[in-house]
């Protein structure tokens, strides 16, 4: 098992990327507004207001998807899908995908079942 973590930086990708994860059988994800470093600094601490070229280049809004996957294929399925529908994650700006190991899991999708160990 493992935890996909997504940071989108396009908003209006979303729907595309949980349209496809229903089409590769990953059932249950958690979706956050989400807010950049850069932005939270700019804005929030005067010091570094004069960081205006980082802000340039990063979202106001992003999204953080998190999902617990049982599969490795849907893990990498997953993967492709997220940058056919962003474009390379190498890009700046993009947006940022990586997993995260599993042991142990309870009160994820059902085809997990109620309790999982690895």
């Amino acid at each position: 098992m493992q935890l996909l973590v997504a940071v989108i930086n396009q908003p209006e990708k979303l729907d595309d990327i949980l349209s496809g994860f229903l089409e590769l059988g990953i059932t249950g994800a958690t979706i956050i507004d989400s807010e950049g470093m850069a932005r939270v600094l700019t804005h929030d601490i005067p010091l570094f207001a004069g960081i205006q070229t980082l802000i340039s280049r990063s979202r106001s809004q992003n999204y953080t998807i998190f999902s617990v996957i049982d599969d490795d294929a849907k893990v990498e399925a997953a993967f492709a899908l997220i940058q056919d529908v962003c474009g390379s994650m190498s890009d700046p700006g993009t947006g940022i995908v990586f997993t995260i190991p599993v042991s142990r899991a309870t009160g994820v999708a059902p085809e997990l079942g109620e309790e999982s160990e690895l």
